[in-house]
């Protein structure tokens, strides 16, 4: 999965909310575009479905991400 494609599938979970069509640049915070934990597994439970497998991470990690970059790295490595 590329990282587009996780830019993607946030942006039509934000506009799915109605949440309008915030630039999801790498430095955004998930603050700034409301972007919320149930969001964050939504997203990942979309790209579980894409990838046709379950993702690997440890929860640990989730406490670190704060921006846009930090979830499409967080996705990609845990997707690999």
């Amino acid at each position: 999965m590329e990282r587009s494609a996780v830019v993607e599938v946030m942006q039509s979970i934000l506009e799915r909310q109605g949440k309008g069509g915030p630039d999801l640049h790498d430095s955004a915070t998930l603050r700034e575009i409301a972007f919320r934990s149930l969001d964050f597994s939504e997203l990942c439970l979309r790209v579980e479905q894409k990838i046709g497998r379950e993702l690997n991470f440890d929860a640990s990690t989730l406490r670190n991400i704060d921006t846009v970059k930090d979830v499409c790295d967080f996705i990609l490595q845990a997707a690999s």
